[in-house]
């Protein structure tokens, strides 16, 4: 097969791990700048260029896109699929997952427990809203932030409103949720690869730290998860349209919650901590699912 990674750079490791294991399965592969391409849109023949040459016939794509660069990466994507190509994540599910609040509204509607969590537009509606999410201690979160940056623990109420009101000033869009304790600065990474949770791992935050992310200092390893956890990630997933996807949840007194549902999930992390080659099962995943396309058959129909 002729698969293409979308990665901005080629010696990260999620991008170097599905490369080494796409090859040792003898499929043919290109790391490709999302953002260096151009598209040709049209109905008759659309194309993708790339560095002043034409990108075709590839059977499939994994997207690694960038939070900063969801627009153009998933327009790209979108191009991708508009050629017949197929990917492990769909634009749409790319786009869908990568809107925090919007996520959450679709969880909610398939009824998939997460935080109670509150949104607002007008500063006069500030003290309510912390009312709805249980008050404080809770977080503030920036619906754009990723990777721990842009969430903030509020401790008092004047803390809160202060961090609200600043952040409106800035006419940043966040979101507010009630604090879990009971978590005790844990979260769970659920991998999903198809319909199956792959493999799981614990963060653990680092003393005085709240969140757990690798990114911001926390620590990893590996983690047996309940059937119930293992249910919730994978229709979590399954609400978004992902195929591929980094399911983040907390345990709470009343059960697993759903945090966040990342569309281009690091490996690094998860593969050291479970010893997996998550790689692998990613690739395998596109063998089963791709469809190879010729050129010829490209533009039919």
């Amino acid at each position: 097969m002729k698969i293409a990674i979308l990665s901005r750079k080629q010696d990260l490791y999620s991008t170097r791990r599905l490369m080494e294991a796409a090859q040792s399965k003898s499929h043919e592969v290109k790391i490709i700048d999302y953002l260096s391409c151009y598209m040709n849109i049209t109905s008759a023949k659309p194309t993708i260029q790339y560095k002043g040459e034409k990108i075709e016939n590839f059977d499939a794509i994994i997207p690694r896109i960038g939070a900063q660069r969801t627009f153009y990466g998933a327009s790209i994507v979108r191009q991708f699929e508009t050629m017949g190509t197929y990917s492990i994540n769909s634009s749409i599910a790319i786009t869908r997952s990568r809107d925090k609040l919007r996520s959450l509204q679709l969880l909610a509607m398939k009824g998939i427990d997460m935080p109670i969590t509150g949104f607002a537009n007008a500063t006069s509606d500030i003290k309510d809203t912390i009312k709805l999410v249980g008050g404080p201690p809770l977080i503030i979160k920036l619906i754009e932030g990723t990777q721990g940056v842009g969430v903030v623990l509020a401790e008092t109420k004047k803390a809160a409103e202060s961090v609200i009101q600043t952040l409106m000033g800035l006419k940043a869009n966040i979101i507010l949720q009630e604090f879990i304790a009971e978590s005790k600065g844990e979260d769970i990474r659920c991998f999903v690869v198809g319909n199956k949770v792959v493999a799981a791992m614990k963060r653990q935050a680092e003393p005085g730290e709240f969140r757990a992310n690798l990114h911001q200092g926390g620590s990893s390893k590996a983690v047996r998860i309940t059937k119930q956890e293992r249910e919730v990630a994978i229709k979590a997933a399954k609400v978004m349209g992902l195929k591929m996807a980094g399911v983040d949840l907390l345990r709470s007194n009343r059960g697993p919650l759903i945090l966040e549902i990342n569309s281009s999930p690091g490996l690094e992390g998860i593969e050291k901590a479970t010893n997996k080659d998550i790689a692998k099962m990613i690739i395998e995943h596109v063998e089963k699912n791709a469809k190879p396309i010729t050129a010829k058959s490209r533009y039919q129909g």
